[in-house]
């Protein structure tokens, strides 16, 4: 199936509110024509309230919490999020594994919640080097979607992204076999748990940028990107959208 790729920029702890509106209104301006990609800004959740955004452009929120209310200093709930008009929330991202050590247990809870308030997950997942070099990947990759997606009955509204945490931030990019290999086996893991899981998107993240973002995107598998530091520059954004853009016509 073609499916509309998607481009999702996580901005992380980047940008106050007035900056990330004024980023916004530039790239929707250098991307006037797009008509092919779906774009997803993730600001800090300061940034999230009242953005001047609509299809093909969208907004996320970078993390949020399970419960809707209560004592819970610091969190932000789901209905929180949808009422500043996101529509996605990224989920279980590396740094929320590995620096704030969040489990698969919270990461499910997570995605079980932004289901049920009808938004939709970017549920991430991805191996750290010692697991890779330790031929562990799809190990790893199949116990983080089976337990993050425990007790979720259908795939229709969810987004995977995956991140091969060694190339998160680092500069260095999973080459082609690497990438094609993890996305099949993400593949593979999804049918097996959801039959119908094909209609869904996989994103690759890690170190993409305007120079090789034209490879990653023919490989197979990859239905788009879920991009870090490339995300904060405009031109280098809009850079890697109009790529996709540009592929995604050959295909139609």
């Amino acid at each position: 199936m073609n499916l509309t790729p998607i481009v999702a920029g996580n901005w992380k702890m980047h940008k106050t509110p007035s900056e990330g509106a004024s980023f916004i209104e530039l790239t929707k301006n250098l991307l006037l024509d797009i008509e092919h990609v779906s774009v997803i800004f993730a600001p800090p959740f300061t940034g999230l309230f009242d953005l001047n955004v609509k299809p093909p452009f969208y907004s996320a929120a970078q993390n949020c919490h399970w419960e809707q209310t209560g004592a819970f200093t610091g969190e932000i709930s789901v209905s929180m999020i949808r009422d500043c008009g996101a529509e996605f929330v990224i989920i279980g991202h590396s740094e929320r594994r590995h620096v704030f050590g969040e489990s698969d247990e919270w990461i499910n809870r997570k995605v079980k919640a932004v289901l049920a308030g009808n938004m939709k997950p970017i549920l991430c997942i991805g191996e750290l080097l010692n697991q890779r070099e330790a031929g562990q990947t799809e190990l790893v990759l199949k116990s983080q979607l089976e337990q993050g997606l425990a007790g979720v009955e259908a795939l229709e509204n969810i987004v995977i992204a995956y991140e091969p945490v060694w190339a998160i931030g680092t500069g260095v990019t999973a080459n082609a076999n690497q990438v094609e290999s993890a996305h099949s086996s993400v593949r593979n893991i999804l049918k097996e748990l959801y039959p119908e899981s094909d209609t869904i998107h996989v994103l690759y993240g890690g170190s993409v940028k305007s120079g090789n973002a034209e490879e990653l995107i023919q490989i197979p598998g990859v239905n788009g990107f879920l991009i870090g530091g490339a995300s904060l520059d405009v031109e280098s954004f809009a850079s890697i959208t109009r790529t996709v853009e540009t592929v995604q016509l050959r295909t139609l």
